[in-house]
C-alpha cells in the first residue's frame, strides 16, 4: 500500500470544517487546509486526490460526527478508515496542537501502519444500536431521578420501613405520602412524577426493542446468548448492539480487551506491575456484563426462567451455557474464599463470561449484512 501509486489522506473532521493533508507514498506531507463539510466539497477533494495517484486511502478519527463521511467515501469507491483517537501515539514533548498538524499526523501514522481502526457498523446495525442506546440513556435518567427523590426524602428525614425497591408497594406508599408544607409537597410530587415518567419511558423502549429485535440479523445470537445465566434479553441486546459481529474477534481475549475487562500492566525489566482493568473499551457493554456476572454468586442451577429461555435452542448451546454456569459459579466462590474483594471477583467473572459469549456467538449463524 505504501508506494508512489497510493496517496494517503488524513482528515481532521469537525462539525463545521474538515482540514485535510496528504502525501503520495512516503513523500512529503502537504496540507490542503479546510475543504468544507458538504458532499460536493468531499467530491472535489476526491477528484483532486485521484489526479495524484491511482489509489487513494482516507483516514479520520472516530468522534461525534459519526460514520457518515466514511460511508460517503466508501460508496464513491475509496478506502476510508476510522481510527481510535485514544490509541494514536503522541510525543511527550509536543505541546502544539492544531487541526493542520492533526491531519498531517494522521497521514504519517496511516502510511506507517501505526493506527488502530474501529469497527464501522452498517447503517441498519447502527440504527438498531441507536434504539438500544436510547433505552440505555432512559435507564440512566431513571437511576438519577430515583437518586434525586431518595436524597430529597433523606434530607427531610422520611424513611420507608419496607424494601425501597420501587415495586408496587413502595410506589403506592410514595403516592400516598404528603408533606405538611405546600412547597415541599410540590417539590416531592415533581420528583415522584419524574421517576414515574422515566419508568414509563423505559418500559416503552424495552417493548419497542422486543418488537424490533426479531427483524434484526443478529436476533439468533441474542436468543442463543440468553441461554447463559444472567444474560437476559436486555443484556444480550445491549452487548451485541455495541459489539456487532463477534466473529470479527479472532479469539475471546480480543473481545475481553475490547470490553476493557483485561488488567492494566506497567512493567519494566524484572518489575511487573498489574493494576485494575483498563476500561479502554466499550463502557455500555462492560457495565451490562458486570451486572450479569453478579448472578453467578449463587449455586449453579437451571431456574424456571432460564429453562424457558432454553426452549427452541440447539442442545450444544444449552450444554455450553451449563458449562459456563458450572465454571463461573465455582470461580466466584473460589475467589471469595481467597479473600478477594467482591467487585474484583465479579469483574473477573465478567471477563470469563465474555469468553463464553464469544464462543456461543461464533456457533450461531447470522445473516450477511
Amino acid at each position: 500500500m505504501a508506494n508512489d501509486n497510493t496517496v494517503f489522506v488524513g482528515l481532521d473532521v469537525h462539525k463545521e470544517s474538515i482540514v485535510a493533508a496528504y502525501s503520495v507514498g512516503f513523500g512529503e506531507v502537504s496540507s490542503i487546509g479546510s475543504i468544507g463539510v458538504l458532499e460536493r466539497d468531499i467530491e472535489r477533494l476526491c477528484k483532486r486526490m485521484q489526479s495524484k495517484a491511482s489509489n487513494v486511502v482516507f483516514v479520520y478519527e472516530a468522534g461525534p460526527c459519526g460514520y457518515g463521511l466514511q460511508r460517503q467515501l466508501s460508496r464513491a469507491g475509496f478506502a476510508c478508515h476510522v481510527c481510535a483517537p485514544s490509541l494514536i501515539a503522541k510525543k511527550a514533548g509536543d505541546r502544539v496542537k492544531t487541526d493542520r498538524r492533526d491531519a498531517e499526523k494522521l497521514v504519517k501514522a496511516l502510511r506507517s501502519g501505526d493506527l488502530s481502526f474501529v469497527h464501522v457498523p452498517d447503517e441498519r446495525d447502527e440504527a438498531f444500536r441507536d434504539l438500544v442506546r436510547a433505552w440505555s440513556g432512559a435507564k440512566e435518567d431513571l437511576k438519577q431521578a430515583k437518586q434525586r427523590l431518595k436524597s430529597f426524602l433523606l434530607v427531610h428525614g422520611v424513611r420507608y420501613t419496607g424494601s425501597a425497591d420501587w415495586r408496587e408497594a413502595h410506589r403506592r406508599w410514595l403516592s400516598r405520602f404528603t408533606f405538611p408544607e405546600v412547597w415541599s409537597q410540590l417539590a416531592f410530587e415533581e420528583h415522584r412524577r419524574s421517576v414515574e415518567d422515566r419508568l414509563t419511558q423505559c418500559q416503552r423502549l424495552e417493548q419497542v426493542l422486543r418488537d424490533a429485535a426479531p427483524d434484526w440479523r443478529f436476533y439468533p445470537v441474542i436468543q442463543a446468548l440468553q441461554a447463559l445465566r444472567g444474560v437476559q434479553f436486555t443484556v444480550a441486546v445491549g452487548v451485541i448492539s455495541e459489539a456487532g459481529d463477534l466473529s470479527r474477534f479472532d479469539n475471546p481475549r480480543q473481545l475481553m480487551a475490547w470490553l476493557g475487562l483485561v488488567p492494566s500492566e506497567r512493567s519494566s525489566g524484572a518489575s511487573v506491575k498489574k493494576g485494575g482493568i483498563t476500561k479502554a473499551g466499550n463502557s455500555v457493554a462492560r457495565k451490562l456484563l458486570i451486572e450479569a456476572a453478579w448472578s453467578y454468586r449463587y449455586i449453579a442451577k437451571v431456574s424456571p426462567i432460564i429453562q424457558k429461555r432454553h426452549e427452541g435452542l440447539p442442545k450444544p448451546i444449552i450444554d455450553r451455557a451449563w458449562d459456563a454456569q458450572l465454571r463461573l459459579c465455582r470461580r466466584f466462590r473460589k475467589l471469595i474464599l481467597q479473600g478477594k474483594n467482591r467487585n474484583v471477583v465479579v469483574t473477573a467473572v465478567a471477563r470469563e463470561l465474555a469468553g463464553f459469549i464469544w464462543d456461543i456467538a461464533r456457533r450461531t449463524p447470522v445473516a450477511a449484512a
